[in-house]
Formats: structure tokens, C-alpha cells, sequence
């Protein structure tokens, strides 16, 4: 597995643990990085992606509900709302090409979630970025 996917893969796990555990993303981040629990510290990537999702998490919500098409963030499994926020960051705001962003989403939605989510996640990433720039 590619660094930076290890890195997206370690941003979901830790929004997924935050949101279940009913913790602050960034105060779990904080946590991670000044005492890891794992052999391997949280690398830089890890810590942009989670600290992106949080800075712009009222407005990458919005947007996914938006476009979800008869989908609350709250109907959707707890893994798919952190692939989502992560690759609706990127998609949005970060200088990861939009295809990359959706590609490792999707990925990580087959390996991580049920049957049905790479193609929801394929699809609202992309309709996503299709609506991009008309975003203020």
C-alpha cells in the first residue's frame, strides 16, 4: 500500500474513532500525535487531512448532504461519512487532482465498507467536483 493511501486510510480511522467515541477530531489528532499508539507515529499527511476535514467540517457536511440524493449523513455508515469528509476534502480543497482523490476514496470504500459504497462514494465525490466551481 502507497504512503499517502496508508496516510488517508489512518485520517478515516481516526475520524471513525473520534465520531464513535464521541470525542473532537481535533483533540483526538492532538492526542495521536504527542502519544502515538501505534509503532508508527501519524505522519504529516495524516494530520493535513484530518485538520482539513475539521477546519471546513460545516461546509464539506453540507455538501454531502446536499448532493447525496435522499441520503442523510446520518443514514450513511459511520466509515462511509469518514471516507466521504476525507475525499470531499481533497476533491474541494486540497491540490490532490479530483481523480485521485475519488480513485483512493473508492478504494478505500471497497476495502473497508459494504458492497454499495464505492459506487455511492464514486458518485457524490465526482458530482462533487463537478459542482466545484460554482462553489464561492
Amino acid at each position: 500500500m502507497a504512503a499517502r493511501t496508508k496516510s488517508r486510510r489512518r485520517a478515516i480511522d481516526l475520524l471513525f474513532e473520534a465520531e464513535q467515541r464521541q470525542l473532537n477530531a481535533s483533540e483526538l489528532l492532538k492526542e495521536r500525535l504527542a502519544t502515538p499508539v501505534t509503532e508508527a507515529p501519524l505522519n504529516e499527511f495524516t494530520a493535513d487531512l484530518v485538520s482539513g476535514v475539521v477546519d471546513h467540517w460545516t461546509q464539506i457536511n453540507d455538501l454531502l448532504t446536499t448532493y447525496s440524493q435522499g441520503w442523510s449523513l446520518d443514514r450513511m455508515p459511520a466509515v462511509d461519512r469518514a471516507i466521504l469528509r476525507v475525499g470531499a476534502f481533497e476533491v474541494l480543497f486540497s491540490e490532490v487532482p479530483e481523480a485521485v482523490a475519488i480513485s483512493e476514496a473508492v478504494a478505500l470504500a471497497t476495502e473497508l465498507s459494504t458492497d454499495d459504497s464505492p459506487k455511492f462514494v464514486n458518485g457524490l465525490l465526482a458530482r462533487l467536483a463537478e459542482v466545484k466551481p460554482t462553489l464561492a
